[in-house]
């Protein structure tokens, strides 16, 4: 059944743009190795900085709790969030994915991103 994003047709100019990579990124809360990737996509949005998407199979999932929070993106569609716990506590809301991404992002189902500002996202290189 198609699923697509309204955003696009309200705004034609906008741009959504997602690409395969083979850049190691990995991503830690304080010490904790968080996710480890040689599989990201980069997402890049217009007037946005780059976002780097990993698949959540890269991610140690036993660090993540689920929580309630939602959010909602007209050219991606609803976004679903966690929290990462590790011995040092809890980081809230560091991570969100689209687990039912409108058509036009539809690779980024299975994928999770992570905020710079509450984990630390390194990326070897940038290709």
């Amino acid at each position: 059944m198609p699923n697509p994003a309204p955003g696009f047709e309200q705004h034609p100019n906008y741009s959504v743009v997602i690409e395969p990579s083979s850049t190691r990124v990995r991503v830690h809360a304080g010490e904790v190795l968080v996710a480890d990737s040689t599989t990201p996509l980069k997402l890049s949005e217009s007037n946005l900085p780059q976002v780097w998407y990993l698949p959540l199979a890269d991610v140690d999932q036993s660090l993540l709790e689920r929580t309630d929070t939602s959010t909602y993106c007209p050219f991606k569609g609803r976004a679903s969030y966690w929290s990462i716990r590790t011995n040092a506590g809890v980081t809230e809301d560091a991570i969100w994915a689209y687990e039912k991404p409108f058509d036009e992002c539809a690779p980024l189902a299975g994928y999770v991103a992570f905020y710079p500002n509450k984990v630390r996202i390194h990326p070897d290189a940038q290709d």
